[in-house]
């Protein structure tokens, strides 16, 4: 327990003198209450024994590790006192006692044991001690006014100890108070300030600038890419990224705005009493530039380019929400119109909002209503220039939007998590149709792109080994198609699955190689039979003496490998020759075929089984009409795609 401060006597009355020498008690008593001090201090133990009784016999025991540490307490405080009665002075005993102090802030701090239970082991010491005391009074037959003034020493120590411990325990009532009330308005990770406290400092700021008819605005930032980044290079860099990232935007804005974090990659700035000439532009500019550098991660080792697209709203709202929403329909144009940009709100875009929910709805019932519908495009084997596979690609016509285009849905669906559903109903339905064309005799081969979400379960083996099963077609006929970014998501559990789909038989691919963070070293590491060279890299072959050289490089880092190459998006002669030049394996594009519905796939491979062999080359490279021009109208060309399939 802890000690008086110096200049009070154990009655309590501050400006009395400490016992040894005082007027008030005989020199012989001051003897005798050393004497005792002396038994005491020696039967300390005995003191924290009385102490773990009684706390027995309430028969509430807290962790040992706890009761382990009252019993310490129980040691400092009994020699602190019996110091205090020797006459050591008060100093020497209360730097005793003092560890006992350090005790009790622990056990605040870690709130470790309730303040009850606490209180209550003080008392039961007081209650062990004073026995102890009393005990020895009697042996060294002390006078009654001796052990009246070490009881009254203990009780004045009990009060103090129970004072402080109070202290320690409001104290760190009020930290984590404090602490609770932060983390309910600010962020974990960045320490800034979160939705709620966003929402609030924004009906605040419109509140203001109602009064005082100054422009308000929001300043709503998204990382562009950062998901990738997140499942390439793992949470931990992600989330040193983002406080990196934090710091960049701090020094940019205003001493008086607002930076917060909204959640996941994004953020918000609040700004008010700006000019209307690009008063919240200029800060979205200045935005974009702090991003501007290069990030270095200090864990992974990694330089990182970032960049963000930015959705800028001003002007007076009724609601803090409608500031931030209509913020963020600007963002999401910027990331739209090609990203690393900003985009300042304007009421038409709502629409465009609008019509994306609806696109979203038509999506959910898109599968049940039977919308979707598979084209393929034929690949080449680039040797002999004979349709060696197919690639089987989504395609949705809406009874009312007419076909939609796969880039306006796909995004879509991955964001909804709805590729996962339907990304297994492509791959039922590619390899019942590769199981029908070698039932017909033709010995095509088709491949089918998984999805990052897809690959994210093992239930992903399961729908591949059940569609082999269920369509009869044989497991080396069928190729998965994975994208780079795809394959660097959790690594070793992707590996892991790939080789499950491998041990099928089925061969892998990795697709739009080139475009992502995979080196040598990762594709050596996955059970990978073709490279998709990415159409980027085949588009203006002719004038690009690099691309020449890179592609040189991706095609004999294949044949290094023992892995087939397949280059995508071949338009113009010059760069089938090239591509034939350099012994790429195989190839696909406009200069052979678009992806063709089931009529038009029917038709073109049977062309090849009846073309004389010498003619197959010439017909090849002979550009095929639209798809969607050669199968008449949408309502009879789906209908014909139901019957055929």
């Amino acid at each position: 327990m802890l000690i008086p401060q110096a200049g009070t006597k154990a009655g309590g009355k501050p400006g009395q003198a400490e016992h040894r020498g005082s007027p008030d008690l005989p020199e012989e008593h001051s003897a005798d209450l050393a004497r005792l001090a002396c038994v005491l201090n020696e039967r300390t133990d005995a003191v924290v024994e009385g102490m773990v009784a009684r706390t027995g016999a309430s028969g509430v025991v807290l962790d040992e590790t706890i009761e382990d540490s009252f019993a310490q307490v129980g040691v400092l405080s009994t020699v602190a006192v019996a110091k205090w009665m020797a006459g050591d002075g008060v100093e020497v005993a209360r730097d005793v006692g003092q560890e006992s102090w350090c005790i009790f802030g622990q056990l605040a701090a870690q709130r470790r044991a309730p303040l009850n239970e606490v209180t209550k082991r003080c008392l039961r010491w007081f209650d062990a001690a004073a026995d102890v005391a009393r005990d020895a009074a009697r042996e060294l037959d002390l006078s009654p006014a001796t052990l009246a003034q070490a009881i009254a020493m203990l009780q004045r120590s009990l009060n103090v100890t129970l004072v402080r411990m109070c202290e320690s325990f409001e104290a760190e009532r009020k930290r984590s108070d404090d602490e609770l009330t932060f983390l309910a308005t600010h962020d974990v990770l960045t320490g800034l300030p979160n939705r709620k406290l966003i929402l609030d400092r924004t009906e605040q700021l419109l509140a203001r600038s109602r009064r005082h008819g100054t422009l308000p605005a929001a300043v709503f930032i998204d990382l562009d890419n950062f998901k990738l980044i997140n499942d390439t290079l793992g949470h931990r860099a992600g989330d040193e990224l983002l406080r990196s990232v934090t710091a960049r935007l701090q020094s940019a804005v205003r001493e008086p705005d607002t930076l917060g974090r909204l959640g996941g990659d994004e953020f918000v700035v609040i700004a008010e009493d700006i000019s209307l000439e690009a008063g919240p532009e200029l800060i979205a500019e200045r935005l974009l530039e702090a991003l501007s550098e290069p990030f270095a991660l200090v864990e992974s080792g990694a330089r990182l380019k970032v960049t963000a697209s930015i959705g800028v709203a001003a002007g007076a709202r009724a609601l803090a929400d409608e500031l931030l929403r209509d913020a963020d329909i600007a963002m999401y144009r910027a990331k739209c119109n090609g990203k690393n940009r900003y985009v300042a709100f304007e009421s038409e875009m709502q629409g465009a909002i609008k019509s994306r929910v609806e696109l979203e709805m038509d999506l959910r019932e898109a599968l049940q209503n039977d919308e979707f519908f598979l084209v393929y495009q034929p690949i080449f084997n680039l040797t002999d220039m004979s349709p060696s596979a197919v690639e089987a690609l989504i395609r949705w016509e809406h009874p009312a939007r007419g076909v939609v285009q796969p880039e306006e849905f796909i995004p879509l669906l991955e964001e909804t998590g709805l590729i996962t559903e339907i990304g297994g109903w492509v791959l039922r339905q590619a390899c019942a149709q590769g199981a029908s064309w070698r039932e017909a005799g033709s010995a095509i081969e088709i491949a089918v792109n998984v999805s990052a979400r897809q690959l994210d379960s093992d239930e992903f083996v399961t729908e591949v080994k059940d569609a082999l099963e269920q369509s009869g077609l044989d497991p080396s006929a069928l190729t998965i198609e994975i994208t780079e970014t795809t394959l660097m998501r959790d690594t070793e559990q992707t590996i892991r699955r790939l080789s499950a789909v491998k041990a099928l038989g089925v061969r892998i691919a990795i697709d739009d190689f080139g475009t992502g963070y995979s080196s040598l070293t990762h594709v050596q590491k996955f059970p990978v039979d073709s490279l998709k060279i990415d159409r980027s890299f085949i588009t203006g072959l002719k004038d690009n003496k690099e691309g020449e050289a890179l592609i040189h490089t991706l095609v004999q880092l294949g044949k290094a490998l023992s892995i087939e190459t397949v280059a995508e998006g071949i338009e113009l002669q010059n760069e089938l020759s090239l591509l034939q030049e350099e012994r790429c394996d195989s190839g696909q594009g406009f200069l052979f075929a678009k992806p063709l519905e089931l009529s038009a796939i029917d038709a073109f491979l049977m062309s090849w089984v009846d073309d004389e062999p010498g003619s197959r080359a010439h017909s090849a490279l002979t550009p095929p009409s639209d798809p969607c021009d050669a199968a008449a109208p949408p309502a009879r060309r789906r209908a014909a795609t139901r019957l055929e399939r």
